[in-house]
């Protein structure tokens, strides 16, 4: 889109930014060359809403709340930009109903983090915090205070992504031996920086001297690391974290330093920030074995700089009518096919989150990274499938990305796949009575294999044999109806519940008082259920009575699914107090 034009005098105007918080002197100088600035600091939030309606881009920090309200009043905007990770201070829902583009800059601080890390593994190596404290108060405890070289040592990583990988080459620098666990990761990366992926997470626990977390705090991370996650560690072992407060059980951790389970811990972020006195962070805190800093990854010169410039250059960018390149909330579908596709591209995005969530776990050994995504009925006349494919990706990912990282629309989705080894196939399938055979027009199935060479592929003497294959395929398989995405196919099981919310799905033999059983334990937990949907398993004609892979396989014909729609979240103990003889076989929570 061209800049605006001067209806007085016919000459081209230049697009108006406001900042009312500090950028950088060199993000400025960017901006000033093509654009109008006003740095207008200190504005009240009515200051602001009084002036926003002159302006193409706002640049704010985290100071500045932009409100729904504020988006609104700003009938010019075009783009806000949050100079830093962040956009927690962004009514992204708004800003993606008025056509706004939000951006931030999800890598500027990638290295303030990474060195930040490394210094925390040092700090902790060699008692620094406390040898400070000690001499500074007069002693002189050289005996006392002995620490550990890392030369040698093995630092295990969770999460090998920017800041994971940087980590690695440091640590690589120091003599470590590095090893990860990220289903996801890229495997060619992870080679050149010599770090080697372990299957399992208890096998990276086994092997750390020095353990740190790199992934984004969602509900599947939260609390990953808790007292039984560090009982399988070395007494020698020290773990750090500068990612998101929560990633570690507080709780866990202060007793395992107490108890001598682990040596010591550097901890940059906490489930509180500022800690509120006597809690369990502020204690954390306190412990001696603990090397603690008020979340500085990212508070470096040159990480304020960085993300300055990027953000200066995207909003140029925006205003000059190209792409955005980390638009948080950037559109996947084109204005024009936005009515036809859009309850499509909702169901794409819900299906690639519940298969990462239901069927690929983080203690997954061996993630599927072949997808086959099946167009049927007139949805597979549709001119373009770059929406679909962008949107199912950014659903596989979301559950095991931070949401400010994962940029995901037309003009990347093809290059994110392919960075994180990811092969998607789309096909086309027109059968002409799919509307009268199942009730509606078009359908997408989602089918997830092994690769080829996967040791876990099974070697049957038939090689076509169809059950076989189904048992090692994952499958879901959606449609639309009214505008509303619904789920009709999970895995082996025929089922019809609209992906929303936070979903617990339980696999149970198709018994009598396997529902009350679970209706009763979610009841005295507290646990409120919005709605129950029950999924027989689905046997094709022919194979009634078929044994796949022995008795087992058999006793699973007789299975069922539950999926209950539920209000709040459900406690890992309360989804452990569910399995067993009298309850079901195996329970998990999915939040889409």
């Amino acid at each position: 889109m061209p800049p605006p034009q001067n209806g007085t005098n016919g000459h081209t105007a230049r697009p108006k930014v406001l900042i009312p918080e500090k950028v950088s002197p060199d993000g400025l100088k960017l901006l000033q060359a093509s654009l109008d600035v006003d740095e207008r600091k200190g504005l009240s939030p009515q200051e602001l809403e009084g002036i926003i309606g002159e302006y193409d881009a706002l640049i704010v920090r985290s100071e500045t709340k932009v409100t729904g309200a504020l988006l609104a009043t700003g009938k010019r905007l075009r783009v806000v930009a949050r100079a830093g990770v962040g956009v927690d201070n962004v009514d992204l829902d708004a800003a993606t109903k008025l056509g706004i583009i939000v951006v931030n800059s999800p890598q500027g601080n990638i290295n303030a983090a990474a060195e930040h890390t490394i210094a925390l593994l040092m700090a902790t190596a060699r008692n620094i915090d406390i040898s400070s404290a000690s001499l500074k108060s007069g002693k002189w405890e050289r005996s006392k205070l002995v620490g550990v070289e890392v030369k040698g040592k093995t630092l295990a990583i969770i999460g090998l992504g920017k800041v994971g990988l940087t980590v690695a080459r440091a640590a690589g620098g120091l003599g470590m031996d590095l090893i990860a666990f990220d289903p996801y990761a890229n495997t060619s990366l992870a080679a050149s920086a010599n770090v080697e992926i372990v299957s399992t997470m208890d096998e990276l626990l086994k092997q750390a001297d020095f353990l740190t977390i790199h992934t984004p705090l969602i509900a599947s991370t939260k609390g990953m690391i808790s007292a039984n996650e560090l009982a399988k560690m070395k007494k020698t072992a020290r773990v750090l974290n500068v990612a998101r407060g929560g990633m570690f059980d507080e709780a866990a951790l202060l007793e395992a330093l107490e108890a001598g389970t682990i040596a010591g811990a550097g901890i940059d972020v906490f489930t509180s920030e500022p800690p509120v006195p006597d809690d369990t962070a502020s204690r954390l805190i306190a412990h001696p074995k603990v090397v603690a800093t008020p979340h500085l990854g990212a508070s470096t010169v040159e990480a304020q700089e960085n993300v300055s410039i990027d953000v200066c250059t995207q909003v140029i960018s925006i205003l000059s009518g190209q792409m955005p390149r980390s638009a948080v909330n950037a559109p996947l579908i084109l204005p024009e096919e936005y009515r036809t596709l859009s309850p499509f591209v909702s169901l794409l995005e819900k299906m690639g989150s519940l298969y990462t969530q239901h069927f690929q776990p983080p203690s997954a050994s061996q993630p599927r990274k072949i997808f086959h995504l099946t167009y049927t009925g007139a949805l597979a006349s549709a001119q373009t499938t770059k929406p679909r494919f962008a949107a199912f990706l950014k659903g596989l990912l979301t559950p095991i990305t931070s949401s400010e990282s994962l940029n995901i629309n037309l003009v990347n989705a093809e290059i994110v796949a392919k960075e994180r080894g990811i092969l998607i196939n789309e096909s086309r399938s027109r059968e002409e009575d799919l509307e009268s055979s199942s009730g509606f027009a078009s359908s997408v199935t989602l089918t997830a294999r092994l690769a080829p060479r996967s040791p876990s592929v099974s070697r049957v003497r038939d090689p076509f044999s169809q059950a076989q294959k189904r048992d090692q395929d994952h499958t879901i398989t959606g449609f639309v109806s009214a505008n509303t995405p619904y789920i009709s196919r999970l895995g082996r099981f025929e089922c019809r519940f609209i992906p929303s919310g936070t979903l617990l799905i339980c696999r149970n033999f198709d018994s009598p008082g396997k529902i009350g059983v679970v209706g009763g334990r979610l009841g005295k937990a507290g646990v409120n259920i919005r709605f129950m949907s029950v999924a027989p398993i689905d046997t094709p004609e022919g194979e009634e009575g078929e044994v796949v892979g022995g008795d087992a396989k058999q006793e699973g014909k007789n299975e069922a699914l539950m999926i209950l729609g539920i209000a709040g979240s459900v406690s890992k103990e309360v989804k452990e107090s569910l399995v067993g003889e009298d309850g079901v076989l195996e329970a998990g929570v999915v939040v889409l």
